[in-house]
């Protein structure tokens, strides 16, 4: 089970490193092996959420996101994305762009630095209303009762998490506008309108993923002819999305990645600005995430430990946060990473603690005792 599920991330593993020695030498394998590392650090809660979102699919879209997901996940934000925000700063042609890249490493590392506000507003927002819109709903299970609880009950309000998105977003434009006005460069439109867009994003893609979602399930419900096909044994789902509701999810889950991976790819640079090693060790670890992640839904992980996601969201409430103080305070890659397997870690350990206990006073006792502990 294991090699079948990790047998890619470890033959990319030993060819990228491999690559990189003939490359760069030991020291360029270093490098590549550090990013590594660094991407699996960072991106640990993305495959606890991709997984809540990939076992609603059937086992075609878990392929293609495995395949197709992570061509764009490797190619599209660890290779191409740096180069297009560096040709739309510049105001480049995107020859021009890929030039500068191999050319004037100096320059490039400059330049997409310089849109680390707009970058890390957009991602921010967007991480944020995951985060929100999973606390303010009503859950079986709750880690964090005296948190979850009363959150619970504010979610009843409409559009509540979207006021609350829009609210950090003004806070953060006015405090990059006072910084200007004390010397810094005014981003502080830049950063209204990455933010604006990210919430855009989250609501359209969210939404008709949603759409489709539902759909299925009345159609399921008035017993039409099922639009998805029975989801595996310890899937966690009833059924395995597919057709539109699983292309929409798919596009959902890899905008989720695409924000995941800002942090990763600006911390990056702290290490290299070349911009294959960049891409070549960041590849490999997104390799890694997208192995975890089929792992999750294949061993049925996220239903044996059901505190597992609530750790995840948290750990995306934290990114959301620190991505958004980083537009104006420079925050260490470590301690982004640290959060989050430390909240993963702790939902974990409570996870296996209430099952012992779920042990210890009989299962007998079925699905009341079960939903009752969660609570």
């Amino acid at each position: 089970m294991l090699l079948k599920t990790f047998g890619w991330s470890f033959a990319i593993t030993v060819l990228g490193l491999a690559l990189a020695g003939v490359l760069w030498g030991w020291q360029g394998l270093a490098i590549v092996g550090i990013l590594s590392v660094l991407e699996i650090s960072l991106s640990f809660d993305n495959a606890v959420i991709n997984a809540g979102i990939l076992r609603k699919m059937n086992a075609f879209w878990q392929k293609i996101f495995l395949t197709v997901g992570i061509l764009v996940a490797v190619f599209g934000m660890r290779l191409v994305f740096p180069v297009v925000v560096v040709a739309i700063t510049a105001k480049l042609g995107p020859i021009e762009a890929v030039s500068l890249a191999i050319n004037d490493k100096a320059r490039y590392q400059e330049l997409v630095t310089s849109a680390h506000p707009a970058i890390a507003a957009f991602g921010g927002i967007f991480l944020l209303m995951i985060f929100l819109d999973f606390i303010f709903e009503e859950r079986d299970y709750k880690w964090l009762s005296w948190i979850e609880k009363p959150m619970a009950k504010m979610g009843k309000l409409d559009m509540l998490s979207v006021m609350i998105a829009l609210v950090v977003l003004l806070v953060t434009s006015m405090t990059v506008a006072t910084a200007a006005a004390h010397g810094a460069g005014d981003k502080s439109a830049t950063v209204l309108l990455a933010g604006v867009a990210g919430l855009l994003t989250y609501l359209v893609v969210g939404g008709i993923s949603g759409y489709f979602e539902d759909k299925l399930e009345e159609e399921e419900e008035e017993g039409d002819e099922p639009a998805a096909a029975p989801a595996k044994k310890g899937t966690g789902a009833a059924v395995g999305l597919a057709g539109k509701a699983a292309f929409f999810m798919f596009l959902y889950l890899e905008v989720i990645d695409a924000s995941f991976s800002f942090d990763g790819v600006i911390g990056a640079f702290a290490i290299t600005n070349d911009i294959f090693m960049m891409a070549l060790g960041l590849g490999i670890g997104a390799m890694y995430i997208r192995s975890l992640t089929v792992f999750l839904v294949r061993k049925g992980t996220l239903d044996d430990y059901v505190y597992l996601e609530h750790g995840a969201h948290y750990a995306i409430g934290a990114l959301a946060v620190i991505l958004l103080l980083t537009i104006q305070y420079e925050i260490h890659e470590v301690i982004t990473g640290l959060v989050g397997i430390v909240l993963i870690a702790l939902s974990f350990g409570s996870s296996v603690a209430r099952n012992r206990r779920e042990g210890k006073t009989g299962e007998s006792s079925g699905e009341t005792t079960e939903v009752a502990s969660g609570v």
